[in-house]
């Protein structure tokens, strides 16, 4: 008899996630989120340079009348103008977020999750750089922030690219969307069905087991065999034959 390979991938196993699988999508997830976090590193970083060498601190630029407006603002806060005072606080955390998007970005096989990481971890590397390398110094450094749109607080692109990367994920998760490109409900249809209880099987009684054609006193009393078929047609035909002789 042929033995059968345990390590047989089954019809809902991903061909990379067989052991000794090339594991390629996951490679490609990473190679995607790299480029969509580069992409608006790159955006954010040539847009801050454009601003700085070109706007002076409260000389806005007019866009759209004074609603949407190009204005220079350092901060030493979070996205927004948000936690200022806590800078150093700030960086840190930033950094604890490169490096746990990098380390979840190993292991992706599904293309949003890989785009909305990709746009947290373009915005953390963007400011992380301003916190790291602008004055007044060292995990100190104020964020160029230069966008500002009627009553909402001034921000960058990096800031957009993390709020906008965060919906993304957060929506994915309300949906059941996973990082391994599974959906909640799929896995609930894949899951088998319980196997209804086996019904009892009859319990032993007095005719149970016993062999054909054996008889007791009480069916030869009757005439008949229990199962029996013969014993039943025989005891009809005496009961014909007697009243055949009575008449």
């Amino acid at each position: 008899m042929v033995g059968v390979s345990e390590d047989r991938p089954t019809p809902e196993q991903d061909p990379d996630d067989r052991p000794g699988g090339t594991g390629a999508q996951p490679r490609q997830r990473l190679r995607l989120l790299l480029a969509v976090a580069a992409t608006l590193f790159a955006l954010d970083l040539v847009t801050k340079i454009i601003v700085v060498a070109r706007i002076r601190p409260g000389e806005p630029v007019s866009i759209i009348g004074d609603f949407v407006e190009l204005a220079l603002v350092r901060n030493p806060g979070a996205a927004f103008s948000m936690a200022t005072g806590m800078t150093w606080l700030l960086t840190l955390i930033a950094a604890a977020v490169v490096i746990g998007v990098l380390r979840i970005g190993r292991t992706l096989r599904s293309t949003l999750w890989a785009i909305g990481l990709g746009g947290v971890l373009g915005g953390a590397l963007g400011n992380l750089m301003d916190r790291l390398f602008r004055a007044p110094g060292p995990l100190q450094g104020h964020v160029v922030d230069f966008v500002s749109v009627g009553w909402w607080p001034v921000f960058n692109v990096a800031d957009s690219s993390i709020v906008c990367g965060a919906i993304l994920l957060v929506t994915l998760t309300v949906f059941g969307f996973e990082p391994d490109g599974t959906r909640y409900k799929d896995k609930d249809k894949a899951a088998p069905a319980t196997d209804p209880a086996p019904s009892p099987s009859p319990g032993p009684g007095p005719d149970r087991d016993r062999p054909a054609g054996d008889t007791t006193p009480e069916d030869s009393a009757a005439g008949t065999a229990p199962g029996s078929s013969a014993g039943a047609a025989t005891a009809d035909s005496a009961t014909a034959d007697g009243k055949e002789t009575a008449a």
